[in-house]
């Protein structure tokens, strides 16, 4: 059943609106949206911040999606593209910048995490961006390499490639703490 059938009771096909999708969409992808961009951005306002641009661009771009079994994938990519955008951003606002200062993180970061789960997720913030992408949508989204391939638009093989580089690499790095 899709998202926008399994939104509305007593579904009748003509009068299934997009508002009615997103809703669907919504429950079934909101909180593993949100997850997937705390690790992403680090920071979990942002990433609802980002979440909730992602969705609000999804309803907009409805007419073009047309296909509600793609709208999820169209949201992943808005959600990451946005991200990246951000990224992006702050790149060139630090270039501009006399004196950078260091990037100080909530102490709820600090205390929702134990050790182990911290040594993780700093490790991850130290991969490149793809790997970075490639590692979160594959174990924490629990997605395809098909269905990441297609969220980041690149190809499964990349993603076979990214996602092999990355373990390496958090591997590496884990090893260094210990």
């Amino acid at each position: 059943m899709s998202l926008a059938k399994a939104a509305v009771v007593g579904w009748e096909p003509e009068r299934v609106t997009a508002d009615d999708a997103l809703v669907a969409l919504y429950r079934e992808h909101a909180t593993r949206l949100v997850g997937m961009l705390t690790v992403y951005v680090g920071s979990q306002a942002a990433a609802e911040d980002l979440a909730q641009e992602a969705f609000l661009r999804t309803y907009r771009a409805w007419e073009r999606v047309r296909d509600e079994d793609r709208a999820a994938a169209y949201l992943y990519k808005a959600a990451f593209n946005l991200a990246r955008s951000g990224f992006r951003r702050r790149l060139v606002a630090l270039r501009h910048r006399p004196e950078p200062t260091p990037a100080v993180r909530a102490a709820v970061d600090d205390v929702v995490l134990r050790d182990d789960q911290r040594a993780v997720v700093d490790a991850l913030r130290n991969l490149p961006a793809r790997q970075r992408e490639c590692l979160v949508l594959r174990f924490y989204a629990d997605l395809s390499e098909s269905e990441i391939a297609s969220t980041l638009a690149i190809s499964p093989n990349s993603v076979k490639t990214h996602v092999r580089r990355g373990l390496a690499a958090l591997e590496a790095r884990l090893e260094e703490r210990r």
